[in-house]
């Protein structure tokens, strides 16, 4: 007898908690340098000497970037893509036969099999010439079907779907609902198991990428509890075209206007057994170990941007002329180029340190792939709001206008609007935050969590306590004192410009960050996790540290390889100065902020205290509820599913 169908779940935050918590890894059975570094130990021994790709990956990759540079130049007209908000099916089907489907999908499944290194570089060039495409190509394989089968997929499941995803079929991911975001304890799509052993899938999906023309969908629903099913969040592969499945819309935002994406209704769609990921209940768990690597792929758009921005600031700041000289020796504009081109060197040297750390599988990445797209995400965005203002008001036009009275058509306009999404994409920045933060406390909760945890027993308080106790006494003492204020300390890192001292502030604020995160949970104790800007402000350190360590340890590389070493050694220079002034700031603020005042005033503006302020406008938005009605039943409106053909 089949179980019922499910009511769209009610949580509590604790219950919602315990669902995060239950989905993400336990375990640290690989060391962890960024782990390292918020406990107040500089491993600089796991990311130096910096590792590297072997020569047959090289040939693979720079075999395959050759083709794709070559389709980028002369196939794709990025032009064409923003003014008709859609790829060329034309250009998808090239990219098919190019393989760049399978960039990441092992060779006996008809892939290319590209390092993780590769794949960046790949995303990062065609991203250049249209993030739409990056976008296809990223949705596809960082999140879509080829990454959770190549973790958690049988034999069976790999040789069915793989080379279809390889060549022929673009896939799609498919979590987040239209009352469901970064809390996936109240995912309301069902997946039913029925008499013959299958499931029945009801539901709506929000912001499907590469929905609308997808061929397989990774689909995320909550499976009942009942008897032999364990039941929750549970993953499948679903066949986009199966009957019951209505994309109901074809969404469109403020940038990336090429993307395809969507809204999926589920209505009665039987999906068999076998294309179940993993057993029940671990899809978070396939969602979230899927993404530690699939968040590389932000980092990689972030990067081609920063390229971009580097290039169009360097010409048009050398051909326009202020008062009588270039605009680029006025400082004013040359500290924006210098922000621009230091920052695209340490996010670069971010990303490969991280993706090939990932190919190397020596280390656990889940916070290094987490913080790399969390700076890469912000100071993207920076870098490109700082070419807008460069380029004054040709910087707010957009490239057609440019191009309509005769001037270079440079859609600097558009890279910001393109961008701003990576703030948000693959967890917003606030959530980020208390992702990473969650990890770099981990430590900490699993020697002392069940002293600040209200439902523990007197008994396993004071277990605890003891626990504690051994481990602090032993960690507190080497917070003191490290090689950071030895003048000597990495010496190496030497040619005509000295890095040494911002490794050695790397490791002394290392300490002093493991310092502060201790101080902060022995003052709030359990009501450290409701401290999100205190937390912000600590992974946002801890992120700064992380990319001037990258950094140093590429301009080494760089140095060492005889490519443009003392070049690489100036550029980190300067992103080292200009990080540590950040993290200065970040520093006073942790305990000098407004955060007591702001919680004051949110509280008056949700209160209805201020609506006097809100006075003297008018509100030009539509009719329409907050959330869309998200009902099972059957859809009301036309399919605009169109896959490529």
């Amino acid at each position: 007898m089949s179980a019922p169908p499910l009511k769209k779940p009610t949580v509590t935050e604790r219950e919602a908690r315990q669902v995060a918590e239950a989905a993400r890894e336990q375990d640290w059975r690989k060391p962890s340098f960024a782990k390292e570094l918020f406990l107040g130990r500089f491993r600089l021994d796991l990311i130096h000497p910096h590792p590297l790709p072997t020569d047959e990956a090289v040939r693979r990759g720079e075999q395959f970037l050759t083709k794709l540079r070559d389709f980028c130049e002369t196939k794709v007209d990025a032009a064409l893509i923003e003014r008709e908000a859609r790829i060329p099916d034309e250009v998808i089907n090239g990219l098919k036969e190019l393989g760049a489907l399978g960039m990441k999908i092992d060779p006996k499944y008809g892939g290319l099999g590209l390092t993780q290194v590769y794949y960046n570089k790949a995303l990062a060039l065609v991203g250049s010439a249209s993030p739409a495409i990056g976008v296809l190509l990223s949705a596809h394989q960082s999140i879509g079907v080829p990454q959770p089968l190549k973790l958690f997929g049988t034999p069976e499941q790999k040789q069915r779907f793989l080379p279809r995803c390889a060549r022929t079929d673009i896939s799609a991911f498919l979590l987040t609902e239209p009352d469901v975001g970064s809390d996936p304890a109240r995912l309301a799509t069902s997946a039913v198991p029925d008499d013959g052993g299958d499931y029945v899938l009801d539901g709506v999906k929000l912001w499907t990428t590469n929905g609308v023309v997808a061929d397989l969908l990774v689909v995320m629903a909550r499976v009942p509890r009942s008897e032999g099913h364990k039941g929750g969040i549970t993953a499948f592969v679903v066949e986009a075209d199966s009957p019951g499945i209505t994309v109901e819309n074809r969404n469109a935002f403020m940038g990336l206007r090429g993307i395809e994406n969507g809204v999926t209704r589920f209505h009665q769609v039987r999906v068999p057994a076998e294309n179940r990921i993993g057993p029940e209940g671990a899809g978070l768990k396939i969602a979230l170990t899927t993404l530690n690597t699939g968040r590389l792929s932000l980092p990689a758009s972030c990067v081609a941007a920063g390229k971009w921005s580097l290039k169009i600031a360097r010409e048009w700041s050398a051909a326009r002329e202020q008062w009588g000289r270039p605009i680029a020796q006025h400082e004013a504009v040359g500290a924006k180029i210098s922000f621009i081109a230091a920052t695209t060197f340490a996010l670069e040297a971010v990303l490969d340190l991280s993706s090939q750390m990932a190919d190397e599988d020596r280390n656990d990445i889940r916070i290094e792939g987490a913080l790399a797209k969390l700076i890469a995400s912000e100071l993207g965005w920076r870098m490109a709001d700082e070419l807008v203002q460069i380029r004054g008001g040709r910087g707010f036009e957009t490239a057609a206008s440019l191009a309509a009275r005769g001037e270079k058509a440079v859609p600097a306009e558009q890279v910001l609007r393109d961008l701003r999404i990576n703030r948000i994409f693959e967890g917003s920045t606030e959530i980020m935050h208390l992702l990473i933060a969650r990890e770099a406390v981990d430590a900490h909760l699993t020697v002392a969590g069940d002293l600040i945890d209200p439902d523990k027993s007197l008994q396993d308080k004071a277990r605890a306590g003891a626990n504690a106790g051994v481990f602090y006494a032993k960690w507190l003492p080497k917070l003191v004192a490290g090689p950071g204020q030895l003048p000597s300390s990495f010496a190496g890192f030497k040619q005509g410009v000295d890095l040494s001292p911002h490794l050695r502030y790397v490791e002394r604020h290392s300490r002093k960050l493991a310092r502060s995160t201790f101080y902060a949970m022995s003052r709030w104790q359990g009501r450290m996790e409701t401290k999100q800007a205190f937390l912000g402000r600590i992974v946002d350190i801890g992120a700064e540290l992380f990319a001037m360590s990258a950094a140093c340890v590429r301009a080494e590389m760089l140095r060492a390889r005889g490519e443009n070493g003392r070049e690489a050694y100036q550029l980190a220079d300067a992103f080292c100065r200009q990080s540590r002034l950040r993290v200065e700031d970040l520093f006073s603020r942790l305990w000098s902020n407004t955060d007591d005042v702001d919680r004051k005033v949110v509280k008056g503006v949700m209160a209805g205290t201020y609506e006097w302020l809100e006075e003297g406008i008018v509100d030009p938005s539509g009719e329409g509820p907050w959330i869309a009605d998200t009902t099972p039943g059957p859809s009301e409106r036309e399919n605009v599913h169109r896959p490529i053909r």
